[in-house]
């Protein structure tokens, strides 16, 4: 029974971390592209097919 002292707060803890982490990246703007990244492998092959130069990622 003592266990529960020691684990629940360890827990918490790490549910707390995560939601933070959470609301980080979506302030972050790390969820503000979401179907870019599906699509990107097909554009770049499709470049190479055509023979032209891939477009410059944007990175931030």
């Amino acid at each position: 029974m003592s266990v529960i002292y020691i684990a629940l707060p360890i827990a918490l803890l790490l549910a707390v971390g995560a939601v933070a982490a959470f609301i980080w990246s979506v302030n972050d703007g790390q969820l503000d592209d979401l179907q870019t990244p599906a699509v990107r492998m097909l554009r770049d092959d499709q470049s190479v097919l055509t023979g032209e130069e891939p477009a410059p990622r944007n990175r931030h």
